[in-house]
C-alpha cells in the first residue's frame, strides 16, 4: 500500500486528479500521508469501501491482511476482498476516472475495468527480475528435474546464470495447493489488463526490464523510485502506519553517531520471528560489537522490558551502542541518515529499493514471497549485499539463523574493504534512481 500512495502523490504532482481507495481500518493511515499533498494543491482524496468480513465468517477486527494469521483466515479475506466488487464499480461509476490502477493480487478488477469502459493497469510490488524469474520456473519446471530440495538449477532462459533450488521456492510451486488457481486468475487478469507499473527504474534491471516486457510479452512502465517523491523529513516520517518512536528522537540518535557506523535490522510488517531467533540475533549483535537500530514487532500481551527473548541486561549494555524500536520504524528517514552504513533486509522489495535510492549495502534474510528471488539480484547481479545463509523458505516465520552468522554478517557489511566496495555501488545506484526520476524522464507521460 505505501508505494501505492506514494504512486497516486507521484500522479496528482503531475496534473492528474487521483483517488485512493481503502477500507476504514486504512482510510486514517491514507490521510495521513497524502495531507501535505493536498495543502500543497494537489488534486488527491481518498474514498472508502466497507470489506463483508461478516459475510466470510472473519471477525470484524479482521480487517487488514496482517491480521488474517492462519491459512484458512487468509482465503476468507482474499474473498471479502473480492465480494468488493460491487462497491468499486459505484465509485467508477461516480467518479468517471480515465483509469484504474489495482494491486497484483486484485485480478477481479479488470473485468470491472472492462464493464465500465475503461483500461486496467497492474501495479506488481516487486522487481522484473523476480516476475520474469519466477514465470521463466514455472513455464520450464527446472525444479522437478533435480534429485533433492537442496541440489541447485539455473532458472532457464533468464539472463545471468541464476541459480536457486528446490527448497526457496514459494509452497505453491514446490506442491499443489489451493493458491494455484489464484494466481491462475492473476496471469490471466494481467494479460486482459492494458500494461503493467512497477516501482522500479530500468537502469537498476536493465536486462530484466528487457526480459519481461519482450520475453512475457507485458506493456510496461518503470516510474520508481516511488518513495523519492517524499522529499522532506515529514513526509518520510509519515509514510505508513504511525511510528513507534519519535522521529527527533530517532534523528538525534542517529547524529551521535559517525558515518555509516550504524547497521539497521528490519523484516517488514509481515515476518514473525520466534523467541530462539530474536535472542540469536541479540547475541549476535552484541558480539559484533557495532551499532545497531533493531525493529521488532511489539507484541501487546508482553509488558515492555520482559520479553523473554532479551538476554539478561541486555538494554542496559547496549544503551548507547544500540537502539530498539519496538512497533513501526520511519524506515526511509533511517535509511536516508548518514550514519547507517549497512541494512539486514527480509528482500521486502520496498526494502530493497528503499536501500538503493539511500545507498545503503544489504544484508539479505530472505523468508518468503519472491524474497529469494530479490536476493539474488542483490548478491549475485548487482553485487550490492551479502547473503546471511538462509536456505528455506518458509512462510512468515523465516529459517533458522545463528548468532555467529548474524555477528559474521554485520561485520562485512559495515567493516573493511568489501564493504566499502558494495557501498560503493549502492552509492552509484544511488545517483541513477535520483536520475531516473528527474524531469524529463517522465514515464507517466507514456500512460
Amino acid at each position: 500500500m505505501i508505494p501505492m500512495i506514494d504512486m497516486a502523490k507521484l500522479f496528482a504532482m503531475r496534473g492528474c486528479k487521483s483517488t485512493l481507495i481503502a477500507t476504514s481500518h486504512d482510510e486514517p493511515t491514507f490521510l495521513k500521508s497524502i495531507a501535505k499533498s493536498q495543502d500543497s494543491g494537489f488534486d488527491i482524496n481518498v474514498v472508502t469501501v466497507t470489506l463483508p468480513l461478516k459475510d466470510v465468517g472473519l471477525p470484524e477486527d479482521c480487517d487488514n491482511q496482517s491480521k488474517a494469521t492462519t491459512v484458512e483466515m487468509f482465503e476468507q479475506f482474499l474473498t471479502a476482498v473480492m465480494m468488493l466488487d460491487k462497491q468499486l464499480k459505484l465509485l467508477i461509476e461516480k467518479l468517471a476516472p480515465d483509469c484504474l490502477i489495482s494491486d497484483m493480487f486484485l485480478p477481479w478488477t479488470a473485468e470491472i475495468a472492462v464493464q465500465c469502459g475503461i483500461p486496467r493497469l497492474v501495479f506488481h510490488g516487486t522487481s522484473a527480475f523476480s516476475l520474469a524469474g519466477s514465470e521463466c520456473v514455472r513455464l520450464y519446471e527446472p525444479h522437478k528435474k533435480v534429485l533433492c530440495d537442496s541440489e541447485p538449477f539455473v532458472i532457464p532462459n533468464f539472463p545471468g546464470e541464476i541459480t536457486l533450488s528446490r527448497m526457496q521456492l514459494p509452497d505453491r510451486v514446490r506442491e499443489e495447493n489451493k493458491s494455484i488457481e489464484f494466481f491462475t486468475k492473476v496471469r490471466e487478469s494481467e494479460k486482459r489488463s492494458f500494461g503493467v507499473v512497477m516501482n522500479s527504474f530500468y537502469k537498476l534491471e536493465p536486462a530484466y526490464a528487457e526480459h519481461y516486457s519482450t520475453f512475457l510479452g507485458r506493456r510496461s512502465w518503470f516510474i520508481g523510485p516511488l518513495s523519492l517523491c517524499n522529499k522532506e523529513t515529514e513526509d518520510k516520517a509519515h509514510r505508513g502506519n504511525q511510528a513507534s518512536i519519535d522521529q527527533r528522537d530517532c534523528l538525534n540518535w542517529l547524529d551521535s553517531k559517525q558515518p555509516n557506523s550504524v547497521i539497521y535490522i528490519c523484516f517488514g510488517s509481515m515476518a514473525n520471528f520466534n523467541a530462539a531467533q530474536l535472542h540469536e540475533i541479540a547475541v549476535g549483535l552484541e558480539a559484533s560489537g557495532q551499532q545497531f537500530i533493531w525493529v521488532v514487532k511489539k507484541d501487546p500481551s508482553v509488558e515492555e522490558g520482559k520479553e523473554e527473548w532479551l538476554p539478561d541486561g541486555y538494554e542496559s549494555r547496549m544503551r548507547n551502542k544500540g537502539l530498539i524500536i519496538r512497533g513501526w520504524a520511519p524506515q526511509v528517514l533511517i535509511l536516508d541518515h548518514e550514519a547507517v552504513g549497512g541494512f539486514v533486509t527480509h528482500c521486502g522489495w520496498n526494502s530493497i529499493l528503499e536501500a538503493v535510492t539511500a545507498g545503503v549495502p544489504l544484508v539479505t534474510w530472505p523468508i518468503a514471497a519472491e524474497q529469494f528471488y530479490n536476493e539474488k539480484l542483490v548478491t549475485q547481479v548487482l553485487k550490492i549485499g551479502i547473503d546471511i545463509g538462509v536456505k528455506r523458505w518458509v512462510r512468515l516465520f523465516g529459517d533458522s539463523v545463528k548468532s555467529e552468522r548474524v555477528e559474521e554478517a554485520v561485520k562485512r557489511v559495515l567493516v573493511g574493504e568489501e564493504a566499502e566496495e558494495m557501498r560503493r555501488g549502492t552509492k552509484a545506484l544511488a545517483e541513477m534512481a535520483r536520475g531516473a526520476v528527474e524531469e524529463g524522464k517522465d514515464a507517466l507521460s507514456l500512460l
